[in-house]
């Protein structure tokens, strides 16, 4: 049991469907505050249903905010996101922030380096190689701090390199003091049971397509680019791949899932390593409502 003290930030990190957007809504309805997105996907229009951004029976529940206000063809970046949640720190809005992206946790609690914009020559040139020859330029500091298996993080410290000169090692290095101390909010990070919450994920990828993630998929197809941000969601590029007859519905749905699966485990691998120092809440159970306690 956690409690939660009013008007304090609340940080709700976790995997992929472990129900952090409920305890998030949960907490809002009970004791106030706007619920604030940290996910790096949930930000873009286009996608809502596949990434899971709350749906307008959530949004008349409680104020919400960072969702969907990106165009789904913008680069978005963990400096946009900490510029954007800033007018949320510090004043009258008490901020829930959730979400399953650690680096935005991580600058908003440590701070983040003001790296340069990357030139758009060398993210197209970036975007033509494969990940074994970003890697192989990389500092050993760099790939230490990095998931080496995250392409999009992988060539994010590639474009770093060769458009300052600089490692994103050394940049973080310089980094300026954090936006929010960690002693001064209260931080949930969610744990579940393994099988629990992969039948978590093959529920929602399910309740996805029953609510109209196709449909969407198909409304996306004429303006799709796998180079966008926004299409590294899991199930987008596997519903496209469905509407240009590449694959059957049922192998997209399972590339899908197991797609989610093997993401969640490397957020719980990230999580466990760099939020030791959070509250541990076990989630095994839907009903999150005796999860948490509330203080006066």
């Amino acid at each position: 049991m956690i409690t939660i003290t009013p008007h304090k930030p609340v940080l709700i990190a976790g995997p992929t469907a472990s129900g952090k957007s409920a305890l998030a809504l949960h907490i809002a309805r009970e004791q106030g505050g706007v619920i604030v997105n940290a996910d790096a996907l949930q930000v873009f229009d286009g996608w809502r249903i596949v990434t899971a951004r709350p749906d307008d029976a959530d949004l008349t529940l409680a104020p919400h905010a960072l969702y969907g206000h990106v165009a789904y063809d913008s680069d978005y970046s963990v400096g946009h996101w900490l510029r954007d949640v800033t007018p949320y720190i510090g004043t009258d809005l008490r901020p829930i922030i959730v979400g399953g992206t650690g680096l935005n946790f991580n600058a908003l609690l440590k701070g983040l380096a003001d790296i340069p914009a990357t030139p758009p020559e060398v993210r197209e040139y970036a975007n033509t190689l494969p990940l074994e020859t970003l890697l192989a330029q990389l500092d050993e500091t760099t790939k230490s701090r990095i998931d080496q298996r995250n392409r999009m993080r992988v060539q994010r410290a590639w474009e770093v390199l060769n458009a300052t000169g600089r490692a994103l090692s050394d940049w973080q290095d310089a980094t300026p003091p954090p936006l929010l101390r960690p002693d001064n909010a209260v931080l949930i990070n969610l744990n579940s049971d393994t099988d629990w919450l992969n039948a978590r994920i093959s529920k929602r990828f399910d309740q996805m397509l029953a609510q109209g993630a196709l449909d969407e998929a198909r409304a996306m197809l004429p303006n799709w680019n796998p180079a966008h941000a926004s299409s590294k969601a899991i199930g987008a590029p596997e519903l496209i791949a469905h509407l240009k007859e590449e694959t059957t519905l049922s192998e997209a749905r399972e590339v899908a899932i197991i797609g989610s699966r093997q993401y969640a485990k490397r957020q719980r691998t990230w999580f466990r390593s760099r939020h030791k120092d959070w509250n541990q809440l076990q989630i095994d159970s839907s009903d999150i409502s005796a999860t948490v306690e509330f203080a006066n």
